[in-house]
């Protein structure tokens, strides 16, 4: 996925709801998340991507699911009773998508000090330096592009 680092969002200082994939911890921005559900029947949905589960029935509204596990071509695993999906709002090209994505468990909301991010590479908006952890924060928007979008908004009622 290529991004132009001229216009890469850069991580602020602030609160971000960290997560776990594959034994790593990831963060994004708290006032993207909606929500957090746990895990719910999914619907598969036809010639779309590998990477969509498919779309949920959250109270009356069809929104798409993405599994960040195979987005990142992480190994895939079963689901546990710690997998959770975050309901998220996201920017695309200036419209507003709800959207929710898989992952393996959510860990907290963290404060994260602006002396405590380091640039980022790619994707990725900074890295928190927190103790002895690094959380990598994530540009959510710019992870699930316009392109994955066209492939599911279609989906979202």
């Amino acid at each position: 996925m290529a991004i132009d680092t001229q216009t890469a969002t850069i991580a602020k200082a602030g609160k971000y709801l960290s997560f776990m994939m594959a034994g790593e911890e990831y963060g994004v921005e708290i006032l993207k998340v909606q929500e957090i559900n746990g895990i719910i029947d999914v619907t598969r949905v036809p010639r779309t991507p590998e990477y969509v589960r498919g779309v949920i029935n959250l109270r009356g509204r069809v929104i798409p699911v993405i599994d960040m596990r195979a987005k990142f071509g992480i190994e895939k695993v079963e689901d546990t009773d710690k997998t959770c999906i975050i309901v998220m709002q996201l920017d695309c090209d200036g419209k507003n998508i709800t959207m929710g994505v898989v992952v393996d468990d959510v860990s907290e909301v963290l404060n994260i000090a602006e002396d405590e991010i380091a640039p980022p590479p790619a994707f990725i908006i900074g890295m928190g330096k927190l103790e002895q952890r690094v959380v990598i924060l994530l540009d959510i928007d710019r992870i699930i592009e316009s392109d994955d979008l066209d492939a599911i908004v279609s989906t979202e009622a």
